[in-house]
């Protein structure tokens, strides 16, 4: 049994709330460690911590931040196995996977190295007689990031790296299931030459959250969970002034076209429909085959690749996928393939009363697949977030981009095609984010930007690439004109009392 403390002023800080959550091993059902919850004093501490710290930061000139920037990727990737199996153990994805959780994030704190030519300015010579222009981009102060359990490397990074490389200090509150990789980066940041209090971490719940939410210091916040969450926290942020970006939920569709490649489809639905057991943002769990023979084609093909997927544990290097996070969600996804049941969807695969031999108290479940799924079904409407596949059948194109397009969620969509006219119409019409052309998650790479539309975002400014730089700076503008003449002349000196 282990216990993962809060991160603040540079050191592992004891919690002092009496109040702790249990960190699980999903491979097995049972408690591992536990982690304390903050109270708001301790929240207080944080960024009070933060707050001092922030001055000589920003005042620490954007090449120097690069270069902590540097070091802390070199020493991520010297831990990346330590890291990668540290974060499967917690979380119940398999390591391959856990190394691209840690990998991805790499990919945002690579882009924050360039920060030097990402904070320029614009300046204009000559606005009028004598008169030029220039803008600044500076931070804002004390951020902070709240991250969901499905990535506990790769999303805290995309905030943290961005933010303080702009000059900011930052509180992070992971999710308390799986928060010892989070610790640990803040540990490699500080050996990487960030002074103390750049980087501070709280463990919490709602406490922890409202603090930060509350807290009159901590000038922006970034957030990534499920929608309700998200709206809470993007209108309790803007009711007390700060700057929120609030990610949500996920319904993404794949729509595949009579023309597809469908061996190509096939492999490239499997893995984003039931990769890290479907507990991903981004993962497609719904695809829309457009015709009757595509469709029963692609049912068949999907089926048998389904059932030739291999669950296992995390550190079972054969294994597809492993354990969901938690006995809880576990029973969530379950409910949600009962539902799909009792509406009507057809149940060509149930992955329900998965056990494995020696780990019959994990957090398993197998690949499931519906076929036959309605618009109207709220098995469809609502995000499962788990190994769950749903077949809605579409008659024509237009009736096929329609469903993401309805959809409350708008975060990714992808269409497989031939024929680039088809695409082009689809990309530029759907009401969708994120849009994947024969590419089944569409995640932008770091030097673009990610987020969705509709319930999947609250906010108008995007996570990390250009868009984040945006998020964690405020722009300042100088209008100038220097006086002609001798320096002596104090005639242009604004006149005083005396």
């Amino acid at each position: 049994m282990y216990e993962v403390t809060h991160f603040i002023g540079g050191e592992r800080v004891q919690g002092t709330s009496g109040r702790t959550s249990d960190i699980f091993d999903p491979n097995l059902g049972r408690v591992q460690g536990q982690v304390a919850l903050a109270t708001e004093a301790e929240v207080a501490k944080a960024v009070e911590n933060a707050k001092a710290a922030q001055p000589a930061w920003s005042a620490t000139n954007p090449q120097r931040r690069a270069r902590v920037m540097f070091e802390f990727k070199r020493l991520v990737e010297a831990h990346m196995d330590e890291l990668a199996e540290l974060l499967s153990s917690e979380h119940g994805k398999v390591v391959s996977d856990s190394r691209g959780d840690v990998q991805r994030g790499l990919d945002v704190v690579e882009f924050a190295c360039g920060i030097p030519h990402l904070l320029k300015g614009e300046y204009t010579e000559g606005a009028g007689p004598g008169i030029d222009v220039y803008s600044m981009r500076q931070p804002l102060g004390v951020t902070a990031g709240i991250t969901p359990f499905n990535f506990p490397a790769m999303i805290p990074c995309w905030m943290a790296a961005v933010s303080i490389a702009c000059g900011n200090t930052f509180i992070l509150k992971p999710s308390e299931k799986d928060p010892s990789v989070p610790l640990r980066l803040c540990e490699l940041f500080m050996e990487a030459g960030a002074p103390a209090g750049v980087l501070n971490m709280v463990n919490g719940d709602k406490a922890a959250v409202d603090a930060i939410l509350q807290h009159q210091d901590i000038k922006a916040v970034s957030f990534v969970g499920s929608s309700d969450i998200a709206h809470y926290v993007y209108s309790e942020g803007t009711k007390n002034g700060k700057r929120v970006q609030a990610m949500g939920g996920a319904k993404n569709h794949g729509i595949i076209m009579p023309d597809a490649d469908m061996d190509q489809v096939v492999k490239d639905v499997v893995g984003a429909a039931y990769g890290s057991a479907g507990e991903r943002c981004m993962a497609l769990p719904v695809a829309v085959p457009v015709g009757k023979k595509t469709a029963d084609t692609f049912v068949e093909a999907m089926l048998d690749a389904a059932q030739g997927l291999r669950v296992g544990t995390s550190t079972d290097m054969d294994a597809h996928f492993g354990p969901v996070v938690s006995s809880a969600h576990r029973e969530k996804i379950e409910s949600y393939i009962e539902m799909g049941v009792s509406e009507g969807a057809d149940l060509k695969l149930d992955g329900r009363g998965l056990k494995l031999q020696g780990h019959e108290e994990g957090f398993f479940i197998g690949p499931s697949l519906f076929d036959n799924v309605k618009p109207e079904m709220r098995s469809y409407q609502e995000e499962i977030f788990g190994p769950v596949l749903q077949v809605v059948r579409a008659e024509s194109l237009e009736e096929a981009a329609s469903y993401p397009s309805n959809h409350q969620y708008g975060n990714g969509v992808a269409i497989f095609t031939r024929s680039g006219g088809a695409a082009r119409e689809f990309a530029q019409s759907v009401n969708v984010g994120m849009v994947g052309i024969n590419v089944p998650i569409p995640v932008p790479v770091s030097y673009h930007s990610f987020g969705g539309w509709k319930r999947s975002a609250f906010g108008d400014v995007n996570q990390h690439g250009p868009e984040g730089v945006r998020f964690w700076t405020k722009v300042k503008t100088v209008t100038q004109r220097w006086p002609e003449g001798d320096i002596g002349d104090q005639s242009f000196i604004i006149p005083t009392m005396q």
